[in-house]
Parts: structure tokens; C-alpha cells; sequence
């Protein structure tokens, strides 16, 4: 399915070649007028891609023609890449050179009369194949169509919070349900000592989630159970980390804030989780959600029930399932909650609210007419119904409506929990390049919390953002990026940070992911049998995978990370996978084991990501790595044993995010200060940094995170440091008085998002950014019991997050000067949830005008 966005590589390889920065390039390394022969017969192909694209489905033979052109692409992807590899590596040279390098390199293979020899036949060889396969793109009878108009109608952000109003066809479900939770006692098992499980059962995509997000908000289940938790479970019904989620989700709610040592809970044994949980919930009468569980083991299950059976008289768990067994084996009432398909004029409803915009639907009778059509095919699945109203928002042409309605897909014969059409067809509305970014996204494991400076790190890394602009930085892109898909209703469980987005995916939603990238994406486990030959991205979500070989075919290779928690590489895998990857283009080692990297490191120039975050065994870096110059992120953070930061850090002149953890006292400000493309800089648990940046100054960096750095006397904030400074985070700082004020107003920051966390009291300074501050968030300052009096003279703030502040008595009547605020999210405040919990709290009018309010007592 990796054709489906092939035109988007075209796009890609056109717009580079065509650009001035390249085209410069070239003349440089000598390679110009081979690469605009390339151009020209790019083009060629490149005119028909998008009429490939849509007849492939029902036409073998033009999908086998486009995956020799996908493979062509790939390879022509590789040579221009080295092309910007060589520029790059020319500029350090002629800024750091000595006579000594001069001499060496002249006998070396980067010999540039050698380099130029080799990159010209490869560019001539790509350009041959193409030319060949390009000879059979008239015997298809394709049209000629230049312009991709597949567009993304935009819509008004939606919150993950589910509210009621928003749910359509659900409350007979809800309030039976509710009616089963309340009575005393559902027990059918006396094994099951005390814990009554009801299953919700459905086919993926009906909303068994949102079903049980409504119950757990509901005001009757918050006053009849003290302790309420959520906790995800997907496809790995591991133990020890359902018993760390279950731990802190009942850390989350209850008003004494995080437990001793929350943090380090993967640091535990198994032994000493299951007795801080065991005293967690002993005597407590809880409401526990499982939602998406799996797990088929019956002995896994018992274990675990065992474990929560210490609660009081009452307790109750709901688990949400597709599968029948699952439930029999897990519940104890008489029967199994089946959530049931939506009627039609339950299904056309939601089409409508997703479709148009409010009461527009009554201009558009013949649209409501084919759009029953439309819905009839979707057999009531909610996601389905969404998924497709969401892709013809703003769409008023009858044209693009009966062509939607008219496609062959949806007679495609299906199994009960096969992927959807109607989902198949949203992403076939999609634009080129969305769906490849969308693509990538397969790569994280079911119920993954993404967020968009990772994403956009990883779409960055594949090429798949267009060359950044003054106007817009990638991570930017990535953002409308993430937002469109969002307007499609492929994102849920929102949040928006104003300059960060999180988010998940629904399951069904992650299936289709991995079904349109299974030749370009793969996940590799313990069940996995073979590796596709021209995989370019893998995603390794176990441990103790077999590292001692690999196959020349895996050489291109562009990405391997490592997504879930605690399952880093080792250095074995380094070796026999890593180094051998010459493309290789974002490496995540998040929590590996190896206590160093070897030298060979800074031979794979192509690398524009590495994190080593969480590795709390490396010492040193080899100073290799600062031959990367292709490298835009390095994250170091959580290496709470890296003894020095490389020297030569200056070299890595693409560098756009860099995050620090280490033992200095003083970072390397002259080699920071020389950073010219850095645009993020966080320096997080350096227990021995005294100063930060006296005399540098960073003119690209728009957000700065400093956290947890315990002896830090001051941070200098003035426009004369960080001219474009947007975003800054502080965390765990003791004194306010690390944070300077500025006297002069011509010099003060032009602040657009704050996040404090884990402060006693918020600093007076930032009263400062009142004019230009559009998102606050101040999250777990446990003492923290009356907000700021400068707070309400934030004229300019659209977004309020207050989260974990068990001791914050009230808002303030004052809320009210807050005039451009259009959300406010309250969550794990106990005082302020009693105050200003929707419609019933005795604050609430105070702020009922807010356009966007999610306050709840717990996290989800």
C-alpha cells in the first residue's frame, strides 16, 4: 500500500531539485547537470503518478509498475541525500579546517574528485531505470494531472474530554450500565472476593471507550466510589506494568498528590509493586476501567485479579473487549454489556454533526440524501460514520459525494473485525502527503501517547516535511500536519499545549496505519517470521530479539527505534543492526543498555536523529558524533551518568533540538552559542549546573526547558539572549530568583507559552509576559494554594491548564479579566473540582462563559 503516497516522493524529489538552496548545492559538488537530466525524467513519470494512484486497486500489473518506481525513488532519495551530506560536510571544513585535515582528506576516500566520479554514475544509473520503466506508462492509458486537489477542510479543535452532549445513541447503554454498578453486589463468583467485573463487548470501532469514559465521569459514579482509575491495556497484558498504571492512576486521584517515589516505579520488583498496590487499595471501595484488554491467559488474569481483590465490599471493574471469550473468562455478572451497532437515524445524525457545520445541513437536501446512502454502509459503527462525515466537511459538490458513495471498496467481502472501508476510504480523501505521514505513525505500538515534537522529529528525520521557511519551522508543519489528521477524526484522547499537541490513536485507526505501510513500516517482535526486503522503517516493541545478523537487503533502511518503555538496544544489537544501516536516518535508543557508542558512529552521515535518552549507563560519547552533520536532534536527557557533553559540539551545524542531562558545572557555552540552526534546548536533572548562558547568545532558539537542576542560581531571560524565544518550561526550580526581570521593556521575551511545574510559588517575573503569553500551564505545585494576583493580568491568554494541585482553594473572582480565554482544564484538583465542577459547583457560573471548560477530579 506504500504506492498510495508515491506521488508525495515525487513531489518531494521535484521540489528539492527545483530549489536554489540545491541547485547551488550541486554546482558545488559538481553534479548539476546530471541531476537536471534527472529532473526532466522525473517529471515525466511524476505527470501520470496521481491517476497510478487511484486505478491501482483493481489493476495488478500497474501496482507491480508503480513499486518499481517506489524502489527507483528510493534510491534517487539516497544519492540527493548525499549531495546535501557532501555540502555540509564542505561548510565545516572551510569554517574548522586544518592543514593537517587538508593533506589527510586529499588521500582519503571523501577525496572530492573521487566523490563526484561515484555520485555521477549512481545518478546516471537511477536516471537509466527510470527512463526504462517510465517507457511503459502509455500501454496504462493514464491521464496527465500535475495538481493533487485532494484538500483538508479544517474544523474547530475538539478535546479529548468526552462530552455528553457529543455522544449520540448511547444512553440507554450508559444508564444500564450505571444501574449495574450501583447495586451492591454483582457476584456470581465467590472466587472473585469482592470485585464485580462487567465486560462491554463490540467490534472495534463502536465506542466502547467513549461508553466507558461516559460511566467513569458520571456525578453518581464519583460519589459512590472514593477512588476511581483508568488504565489502558491494549495487546501486552503484562503484569508488572499494569500494576505501575494502575498505581498511578490511583496516585492521579486521589488529593495528596504523587506518591514517595512514583517516578522510579520501573526501578521496583514485581514483589514490591504488588505491596505498594495491595496497600493502595486495601479497604478502599474502587471503580476500576481495563479498557481494550486482549489478554486471553486465564492465569495472567487470575493473577492480576487477585492482586485488586483487597478492596472493599463493592468495588467494581469494567474491562471494554472485542472478543466474547475475553469477557466470559474475566466477567462475574450474569451477563456481558454487547454494545450494539447505532440505528440509522442514530448514524445520520452523527454524519451530520461531523459534515457541516452547525445548522447548515437544511441547504443541502440532496447531500443528506446520498450522505443515508453513505451511512447505510457504514453498519452503524460510530467511528466509521465520523471518519467519513469528517472527510466531506465543507464539501458541497454532489459530485464528490456520489463518488465517495459509488466506490468499489465498500463491496469488498469483510470479516466482523477486518479494517473498515469507511476508514479506508477517509484516508484515501487524503492528501499525498498526509498519508504518508500518517503512515509512519504505525511504528508505535497500540494505545501509544504520542506527542508532536516527537512525530515531527520522525516525519522531519523521513524527509516527509517540506524545507523549512522563515515563515514556518517543520515542527510548525507538523503541527497543521497532525491538525488535519485531527480534523478527519484519525487522532483522539487530544490535548493542545498551544505549542505541543497529545494524542493517541484508536485502535482500529493504528490497524489501518499498519495496513497502508506494512511495505514501508514494520514492527518487529518475538512473532514476528520475516523482515520485508525493502522495509525503510522498523520498530523493534521487545526485548532480547535476535541482533547477530542481518541481510544486505536491510542496508536502506532509513529508521529503527525503540518505542515502548525499558526496551532499549544493547550494544550487540548496535553492531549487528545499526552500523550496517548506511541510510540510516533517525535512531531512537531511548533506554538502552550500552555503556558506550562506538566510533563508527559518525559514519552515518545521513543521520538526522539520535536519542540516547534514559540510558543511564554512557559515560562518554565518542567525538564522532560530531562528524554528523546532517544531525538535527540530539537528546541526551536522562544519561544521569554522561561525565562531559562531546567537544567539537560546533560541528553539528544542522542541529535544531538538543536536550542535556549531565554531570558538568558549566556546559560548553562557546560550542552551544556556534549552534546556529538550534531551536529547542532543554537541560533537565544536571545536578551540578551552576550558570546558564551569561554571555551566549542563541538567536534561533524558540523554546527553552530548564528542569530539575537543583544548584542553578540564575537564568538570564531577555530578548538579548533568546531573541525569538517562545516557549519556556521550568520545573523544580527552589528559588524564584533564578528567574531575572528585566527593567528595560524593550528587552523582555516575547513569551507565548509557560509551563511551571513543581514549584512552591510562581515567580512575580513572569507578570512580565502579560502582553504576549497565550498558553499557561502550571502542573503538579502540590503547596501551591492561592494562584497569583498577576495571573488575571494576562489580557492575552487562550489556554489555562491547571493539573495536579491538590491544595489550590479557588480561581479567583478576578477569572473574568481573562478576556481572550477560550479553554480552561482542570484536572486532579480536588478543591478546585469541588468548587467549579460543572453546572452543580458553587463557583461554577464564574466561569460557564469559558468556550472550552474539561474539569474533572481525576485523569482518565
Amino acid at each position: 500500500m506504500a504506492e498510495s503516497f508515491i506521488f508525495s516522493i515525487a513531489e518531494s524529489l521535484t521540489a528539492k531539485l527545483a530549489s536554489r538552496a540545491y541547485e547551488e548545492a550541486s554546482r558545488l559538488v559538481g553534479v548539476y547537470d546530471d541531476l537536471q537530466d534527472l529532473k526532466t525524467s522525473l517529471s515525466y513519470v511524476k505527470a501520470v503518478l496521481l491517476d497510478a494512484e487511484q486505478k491501482q486497486e483493481q489493476n495488478h500489473e500497474l501496482r507491480e509498475w508503480l513499486k518499481h518506481i517506489k524502489l527507483i525513488f528510493y534510491d534517487a532519495e539516497n544519492v540527493l541525500d548525499q549531495v546535501d551530506c557532501e555540502t555540509l560536510r564542505k561548510q565545516v571544513i572551510r569554517d574548522y579546517r586544518t592543514s593537517k585535515d587538508k593533506v589527510g582528506r586529499f588521500f582519503s576516500s571523501s577525496n572530492p574528485l573521487v566523490f563526484r566520479y561515484k555520485l555521477a554514475l549512481q545518478i546516471k544509473d537511477i536516471r537509466m531505470r527510470l527512463d526504462r520503466v517510465a517507457a511503459d506508462r502509455d500501454k496504462f492509458g493514464l491521464q496527465v494531472i500535475d495538481v493533487d486537489r485532494r484538500v483538508v477542510h479544517r474544523r474547530e479543535m475538539t478535546y479529548s474530554h468526552v462530552v455528553e452532549s457529543d455522544v449520540i445513541g448511547r444512553d440507554y447503554d450508559k444508564e444500564k450500565i450505571i444501574n449495574l454498578l450501583m447495586e451492591p453486589s454483582l457476584d456470581n463468583n465467590a472466587g472473585s472476593k469482592h470485585i464485580s467485573v462487567i465486560p462491554i463487548v463490540g467490534i472495534g470501532g463502536l465506542g466502547k471507550t467513549t461508553l466507558a469514559k461516559l460511566v467513569f465521569n458520571d456525578e453518581r459514579i464519583t460519589d459512590s466510589f472514593p477512588l476511581k482509575m483508568w488504565v489502558g491495556v491494549s495487546e501486552d497484558f503484562n503484569i508488572k506494568q499494569l500494576i505501575i498504571n494502575i498505581i498511578n492512576a490511583a496516585s492521579n486521584f486521589v488529593s495528596t498528590g504523587a506518591l514517595p517515589g512514583q517516578q522510579n516505579l520501573k526501578e521496583l520488583e514485581v514483589e514490591q509493586l504488588q505491596y505498594r498496590l495491595r496497600n493502595m487499595l486495601e479497604g478502599q471501595k474502587f471503580f476500576l476501567v481495563l479498557d481494550d484488554v486482549w489478554n486471553e491467559d486465564r492465569v495472567k488474569w487470575v493473577e492480576m485479579r487477585d492482586l485488586i481483590s483487597v478492596g472493599a465490599q463493592g468495588s467494581k471493574v469494567i474491562v471494554t473487549t472485542r472478543s466474547q471469550s475475553i469477557a466470559s473468562m474475566m466477567g462475574t455478572v450474569a451477563y456481558s454489556h454487547h454494545l450494539e451497532s447505532l440505528s440509522p437515524e442514530d448514524s445520520l445524525r452523527l454524519f451530520v454533526r461531523w459534515a457541516f457545520k452547525e445548522g447548515e445541513e437544511g441547504k443541502y437536501p440532496d447531500l443528506i440524501r446520498i450522505g443515508r446512502e453513505i451511512v447505510d454502509k457504514c453498519k452503524g459503527v460510530p467511528l466509521a460514520v465520523r471518519s467519513l462525515g469528517s472527510s466531506l466537511f465543507s464539501k458541497h459538490q454532489i459530485q464528490e459525494w456520489e463518488s465517495l458513495r459509488d466506490k468499489e471498496i465498500w463491496n469488498l467481502p469483510q470479516k466482523e473485525d477486518d479494517i473498515l472501508p469507511a476508514l479506508k476510504l477517509s484516508y484515501d480523501e487524503m492528501p499525498s502527503h498526509l498519508r504518508q505521514c500518517f503512515a509512519l505513525l504505525s511504528l508505535y505500538p497500540k494505545n501509544h501517547l504520542f506527542n508532536s515534537f516527537d512525530i515531527a522529529s520522525l516525519w522531519g528525520a523521513a524527509g516527509l516535511l517540506p524545507l523549512q521557511s522563515q515563515d514556518k519551522t517543520t515542527v510548525d508543519v507538523a503541527h497543521q500536519y497532525l491538525s488535519d489528521l485531527m480534523a478527519r477524526s484519525f487522532l483522539y484522547d487530544v490535548f493542545d499545549f498551544g505549542n505541543l499537541y497529545a494524542f493517541r490513536l484508536h485502535d482500529l485507526v493504528h490497524d489501518l496505519a499498519v495496513y497502508v505501510a506494512k511495505d514501508v513500516c514494520q514492527l518487529v517482535s518475538s512473532n514476528t517470521r520475516g523482515i520485508s526486503e525493502n522495509v525503510l522503517h522498523l520498530s523493534f516493541v521487545e526485548n532480547g530479539l535476535p541482533s547477530n545478523s542481518i541481510k544486505p537487503s536491510l542496508r536502506g533502511v532509513r529508521s529503527i527505534l525503540f518505542p515502548v518503555d525499558n526496551q532499549g538496544a544493547s550494544e550487540a544489537f548496535l553492531d549487528a543492526w545499526v552500523l550496517n544501516c548506511k541510510y540510516l536516518r533517525y535512531l531512537d535508543l531511548s533506554d538502552s543498555t550500552c555503556e558506550t557508542l562506538p566510533r563508527s558512529i559518525g559514519k552515518l552521515k545521513h543521520l538526522r536523529y539520535i536519542s540516547l535518552q534514559g540510558n543511564t549507563r554512557i559515560k562518554r560519547l565518542p567525538n564522532s558524533i560530531c562528524k554528523l552533520q546532517n544531525l538535527q536532534v540530539l537528546l541526551l536527557n536522562g544519561c544521569s551518568n554522561l561525565e562531559t557533553i562531546p567537544k567539537k559540539l560546533r560541528k553539528l551545524i544542522s542541529l535544531q533540538r538538543l536536550e542535556i542531562t549531565t554531570k558538568q558545572s558549566i556546559l560548553p557555552e562557546s560550542d552551544i552559542a556556534k549552534l546556529n540552526c538550534l531551536e529547542h534546548l532543554s537541560v533537565a536533572n544536571c545536578d551540578n549546573l551552576e550558570s546558564l548562558f551569561f554571555e551566549t547568545r542563541l538567536p534561533t532558539l524558540r523554546t527553552l526547558e530548564v528542569i530539575d537542576c537543583a544548584k542553578l542560581k540564575s537564568l538570564p531571560l531577555d530578548i538579548h539572549h533568546f531573541p525569538q524565544l517562545e516557549t519556556l518550561v521550568i520545573s523544580g526550580v527552589d528559588s524564584e530568583d533564578c528567574l531575572d526581570r528585566s527593567d528595560d521593556t524593550n528587552a523582555v521575551l516575547k513569551l507565548k507559552t509557560i509551563v511551571l511545574s513543581e514549584m512552591v510559588t510562581l515567580p512575580l517575573s513572569l507578570q512580565q509576559y502579560a502582553r504576549t503569553l497565550q498558553t499557561l500551564v502550571i502542573a503538579g505545585c502540590y503547596e501551591l494554594e492561592v494562584p497569583p494576583e498577576w495571573l488575571w493580568n494576562l489580557s492575552s491568554l487562550k489556554f489555562l491548564y491547571i493539573f495536579d494541585c491538590p491544595k489550590l482553594k479557588s480561581l479567583s473572582s478576578d477569572i473574568h479579566r481573562l478576556t481572550s480565554l477560550q479553554v480552561l482544564r482542570i484536572l486532579n484538583c480536588t478543591e478546585l473540582y469541588r468548587k467549579y465542577e460543572p453546572q452543580v459547583g458553587e463557583c461554577w457560573h464564574m466561569i460557564s462563559h469559558i468556550k472550552h471548560t474539561d474539569i474533572r477530579k481525576t485523569w482518565e
